[in-house]
Protein backbone atom coordinates (compact mmCIF):
# COMPACT_ATOMS: atom_id res chain seq x y z
CA UNK A 1 0.00 0.00 0.00
CA UNK A 2 3.02 2.28 -0.01
CA UNK A 3 2.08 3.54 -3.47
CA UNK A 4 -1.37 4.51 -2.24
CA UNK A 5 -0.13 6.28 0.86
CA UNK A 6 2.58 8.18 -0.94
CA UNK A 7 0.59 9.75 -3.73
CA UNK A 8 1.72 13.30 -4.22
CA UNK A 9 -0.82 15.88 -3.21
CA UNK A 10 -1.93 17.83 -6.23
CA UNK A 11 -5.09 19.36 -7.46
CA UNK A 12 -6.50 16.08 -8.66
CA UNK A 13 -5.96 14.08 -5.50
CA UNK A 14 -6.05 16.45 -2.52
CA UNK A 15 -9.78 17.12 -2.69
CA UNK A 16 -11.80 13.92 -2.06
CA UNK A 17 -14.66 15.20 -4.15
CA UNK A 18 -17.64 13.06 -4.92
CA UNK A 19 -17.36 9.31 -5.53
CA UNK A 20 -19.27 9.37 -8.78
CA UNK A 21 -17.40 12.43 -9.99
CA UNK A 22 -14.09 10.69 -9.36
CA UNK A 23 -15.33 7.60 -11.16
CA UNK A 24 -16.36 9.68 -14.14
CA UNK A 25 -12.97 11.42 -14.17
CA UNK A 26 -11.17 8.10 -14.05
CA UNK A 27 -13.24 6.64 -16.88
CA UNK A 28 -12.25 9.61 -19.02
CA UNK A 29 -8.55 9.68 -18.15
CA UNK A 30 -7.66 6.14 -16.88
CA UNK A 31 -5.48 7.90 -14.33
CA UNK A 32 -4.69 5.45 -11.52
CA UNK A 33 -4.12 8.32 -9.09
CA UNK A 34 -7.85 9.05 -9.23
CA UNK A 35 -8.65 5.41 -8.45
CA UNK A 36 -6.14 5.52 -5.59
CA UNK A 37 -7.84 8.58 -4.10
CA UNK A 38 -11.22 6.89 -4.31
CA UNK A 39 -9.74 3.67 -2.97
CA UNK A 40 -8.12 5.33 0.06
CA UNK A 41 -11.48 6.58 1.25
CA UNK A 42 -12.60 3.00 1.83
CA UNK A 43 -9.40 1.25 2.93
CA UNK A 44 -10.80 0.55 6.39
CA UNK A 45 -13.98 -0.87 4.89
CA UNK A 46 -12.02 -3.07 2.49
CA UNK A 47 -9.68 -4.36 5.16
CA UNK A 48 -12.59 -5.08 7.49
CA UNK A 49 -14.41 -7.08 4.83
CA UNK A 50 -11.30 -9.04 3.86
CA UNK A 51 -10.40 -9.78 7.47
CA UNK A 52 -13.94 -10.96 8.13
CA UNK A 53 -13.85 -13.50 5.32
CA UNK A 54 -10.16 -14.47 5.25
CA UNK A 55 -9.44 -14.30 9.02
CA UNK A 56 -5.67 -13.89 8.65
CA UNK A 57 -4.47 -10.24 8.78
CA UNK A 58 -1.66 -10.72 6.26
CA UNK A 59 -3.93 -12.56 3.86
CA UNK A 60 -6.48 -9.79 4.24
CA UNK A 61 -3.84 -7.13 3.46
CA UNK A 62 -2.82 -9.01 0.32
CA UNK A 63 -6.44 -9.19 -0.73
CA UNK A 64 -6.88 -5.44 -0.26
CA UNK A 65 -3.94 -4.85 -2.61
CA UNK A 66 -5.38 -7.28 -5.16
CA UNK A 67 -8.73 -5.50 -5.00
CA UNK A 68 -7.07 -2.22 -6.04
CA UNK A 69 -6.00 -3.82 -9.32
CA UNK A 70 -9.43 -5.38 -9.80
CA UNK A 71 -11.11 -2.08 -8.99
CA UNK A 72 -9.02 -0.21 -11.57
CA UNK A 73 -10.09 -2.63 -14.29
CA UNK A 74 -13.77 -2.95 -13.38
CA UNK A 75 -14.46 0.74 -12.98
CA UNK A 76 -13.67 1.10 -16.69
CA UNK A 77 -16.24 -1.55 -17.62
CA UNK A 78 -19.06 -1.20 -15.10
CA UNK A 79 -21.57 1.54 -14.51
CA UNK A 80 -21.59 2.28 -10.77
CA UNK A 81 -24.35 4.29 -9.12
CA UNK A 82 -23.61 3.56 -5.44
CA UNK A 83 -19.88 3.10 -5.08
CA UNK A 84 -19.65 2.09 -1.41
CA UNK A 85 -22.17 -0.73 -1.74
CA UNK A 86 -20.69 -1.83 -5.05
CA UNK A 87 -17.17 -1.85 -3.55
CA UNK A 88 -18.35 -3.89 -0.56
CA UNK A 89 -19.82 -6.53 -2.90
CA UNK A 90 -16.66 -6.51 -5.01
CA UNK A 91 -14.51 -7.14 -1.93
CA UNK A 92 -16.79 -9.88 -0.61
CA UNK A 93 -16.83 -11.71 -3.96
CA UNK A 94 -13.06 -11.37 -4.25
CA UNK A 95 -12.58 -13.00 -0.84
CA UNK A 96 -15.06 -15.78 -1.58
CA UNK A 97 -13.28 -16.58 -4.84
CA UNK A 98 -9.96 -16.61 -2.97
CA UNK A 99 -11.38 -19.06 -0.43
CA UNK A 100 -12.77 -21.33 -3.15
CA UNK A 101 -9.47 -21.27 -4.99
CA UNK A 102 -7.57 -22.14 -1.81
CA UNK A 103 -9.98 -25.01 -1.15
CA UNK A 104 -9.44 -26.47 -4.63
CA UNK A 105 -5.65 -26.27 -4.53
CA UNK A 106 -5.02 -27.23 -0.92
CA UNK A 107 -2.78 -30.27 -0.84
CA UNK A 108 -2.39 -32.81 1.90
CA UNK A 109 1.06 -33.09 3.44
CA UNK A 110 3.30 -35.41 1.48
CA UNK A 111 3.97 -38.73 3.18
CA UNK A 112 6.03 -41.13 1.04
CA UNK A 113 4.94 -44.08 3.18
CA UNK A 114 1.30 -43.49 2.23
CA UNK A 115 1.74 -42.56 -1.42
CA UNK A 116 0.65 -45.19 -3.95
CA UNK A 117 1.14 -45.19 -7.70
CA UNK A 118 -1.61 -46.27 -10.09
CA UNK A 119 0.36 -49.46 -10.72
CA UNK A 120 0.51 -50.23 -7.00
CA UNK A 121 -3.20 -49.59 -6.59
CA UNK A 122 -3.97 -51.85 -9.54
CA UNK A 123 -1.79 -54.59 -8.05
CA UNK A 124 -3.48 -54.15 -4.69
CA UNK A 125 -6.93 -54.50 -6.28
CA UNK A 126 -5.75 -57.55 -8.22
CA UNK A 127 -4.41 -59.24 -5.09
CA UNK A 128 -7.61 -58.49 -3.19
CA UNK A 129 -9.68 -59.92 -6.04
CA UNK A 130 -7.56 -63.07 -6.13
CA UNK A 131 -7.82 -63.42 -2.37
CA UNK A 132 -11.61 -63.17 -2.56
CA UNK A 133 -11.74 -65.76 -5.33
CA UNK A 134 -9.57 -68.09 -3.24
CA UNK A 135 -11.88 -67.62 -0.27
CA UNK A 136 -14.95 -68.18 -2.41
CA UNK A 137 -13.49 -71.36 -3.93
CA UNK A 138 -12.68 -72.72 -0.47
CA UNK A 139 -16.20 -71.93 0.74
CA UNK A 140 -17.82 -73.59 -2.28
CA UNK A 141 -15.73 -76.71 -1.68
CA UNK A 142 -16.90 -76.74 1.94
CA UNK A 143 -20.57 -76.85 0.94
CA UNK A 144 -22.66 -80.00 1.24
CA UNK A 145 -22.42 -81.93 -2.06
CA UNK A 146 -25.86 -81.13 -3.51
CA UNK A 147 -25.55 -77.45 -2.55
CA UNK A 148 -22.08 -77.29 -4.07
CA UNK A 149 -23.27 -78.82 -7.35
CA UNK A 150 -26.26 -76.50 -7.66
CA UNK A 151 -24.26 -73.39 -6.70
CA UNK A 152 -21.58 -74.19 -9.28
CA UNK A 153 -24.17 -74.73 -12.01
CA UNK A 154 -26.20 -71.64 -11.14
CA UNK A 155 -23.45 -69.07 -10.41
CA UNK A 156 -20.38 -70.34 -12.24
CA UNK A 157 -22.02 -71.84 -15.33
CA UNK A 158 -25.05 -69.50 -15.45
CA UNK A 159 -27.55 -72.34 -15.65
CA UNK A 160 -31.21 -71.61 -15.01
CA UNK A 161 -33.39 -73.61 -12.60
CA UNK A 162 -34.83 -75.75 -15.40
CA UNK A 163 -31.39 -76.59 -16.79
CA UNK A 164 -30.13 -77.53 -13.32
CA UNK A 165 -33.22 -79.65 -12.79
CA UNK A 166 -32.49 -81.50 -16.02
CA UNK A 167 -28.77 -81.88 -15.34
CA UNK A 168 -29.10 -83.14 -11.77
CA UNK A 169 -32.46 -84.90 -11.79
CA UNK A 170 -33.52 -82.83 -8.76
CA UNK A 171 -37.00 -81.41 -8.45
CA UNK A 172 -37.44 -77.70 -9.08
CA UNK A 173 -38.23 -76.95 -5.40
CA UNK A 174 -35.12 -78.86 -4.33
CA UNK A 175 -32.98 -76.86 -6.73
CA UNK A 176 -34.35 -73.62 -5.32
CA UNK A 177 -33.81 -74.79 -1.74
CA UNK A 178 -30.21 -75.79 -2.39
CA UNK A 179 -29.49 -72.42 -4.06
CA UNK A 180 -30.98 -70.48 -1.17
CA UNK A 181 -29.24 -72.54 1.53
CA UNK A 182 -25.98 -72.67 -0.41
CA UNK A 183 -25.99 -68.90 -0.85
CA UNK A 184 -26.60 -68.38 2.86
CA UNK A 185 -23.84 -70.81 3.80
CA UNK A 186 -21.44 -69.12 1.38
CA UNK A 187 -22.15 -65.77 3.00
CA UNK A 188 -21.49 -67.19 6.45
CA UNK A 189 -18.33 -68.84 5.23
CA UNK A 190 -16.99 -65.65 3.66
CA UNK A 191 -17.68 -63.80 6.90
CA UNK A 192 -15.76 -66.43 8.82
CA UNK A 193 -12.90 -66.13 6.33
CA UNK A 194 -12.70 -62.37 6.87
CA UNK A 195 -12.37 -63.02 10.61
CA UNK A 196 -9.52 -65.43 9.96
CA UNK A 197 -11.47 -68.56 10.74
CA UNK A 198 -11.52 -71.84 8.83
CA UNK A 199 -14.13 -72.14 6.07
CA UNK A 200 -15.99 -74.87 7.95
CA UNK A 201 -19.76 -74.49 7.54
CA UNK A 202 -22.79 -75.52 9.46
CA UNK A 203 -24.48 -76.98 6.41
CA UNK A 204 -28.23 -77.25 6.28
CA UNK A 205 -30.04 -79.63 3.97
CA UNK A 206 -33.31 -77.72 4.02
Amino acid sequence: MAFLKNISADGSTSDPGDDLALIAAYRQSSDLKIVAQLYQRYLELLYGVCLKYLSEPETAKDAVMDIFEELAQKLLRHEVTHFKGWLYTLAKNHCLMKLRSAGRTKLQSFDPDHMQTAEELHLKDKLEEEAQLTQLTACIEALQADQRTVIQLFYLQNKCYKEIETATGMEWNKVRSHIQNGRRNLKLCMQRQEKGKDPALMVTNE
